[in-house]
């Protein structure tokens, strides 16, 4: 049987579903198990609302945050670095020996710097004139 690529004008959750599903089988099979489990860390104000914080994965033993967000309001009042506390907590709790994540050069690298990150890797022109980093702290 012959194969031929196209491309889907509305990508959905069904396609992204079986791309997932065929990756995971093959990491599964050559490295076992990742343990996949969701993190979440949120900021809830006094109405029990909550209006930022922090997501990401356990897999593999590294915890990675994909997502972090406080609302510019709250900025300066040490909620991001409470964030990533807990989430360092949650990793350790799963057995994580490191947690990861990217940055743009106009969000946070010296915030993540200040907590014990360092860039492992980065990608020039990401968006255009500026780079996109990444980086990491062994728990």
């Amino acid at each position: 049987m012959s194969l031929r690529v196209t491309v889907p004008d509305k990508p959905s959750d069904a396609h992204q579903d079986l791309v997932l599903a065929l990756l995971h089988a093959h990491n599964v099979s050559r490295a076992g198990d990742p343990r996949i489990k969701p993190v979440a860390v949120l900021l809830t104000d006094e109405d029990g609302a909550h209006v930022g914080g922090l997501w990401g994965q356990c897999a593999y033993n590294w915890l990675f945050v994909e997502l972090i967000a406080i609302p510019e309001e709250h900025r300066g009042h040490n909620h991001g670095t409470a964030l990533m506390e807990q989430a360092e907590a949650i990793a350790r709790a799963n057995d994580c020996i490191g947690v990861w994540l990217d940055t743009f050069e106009f969000q946070a690298r010296g915030f993540y710097e200040k907590l014990g990150y360092e860039v492992f890797g980065a990608i020039n022109d990401h968006p255009a004139g500026q780079k996109r980093f990444f980086l990491s702290k062994r728990l």
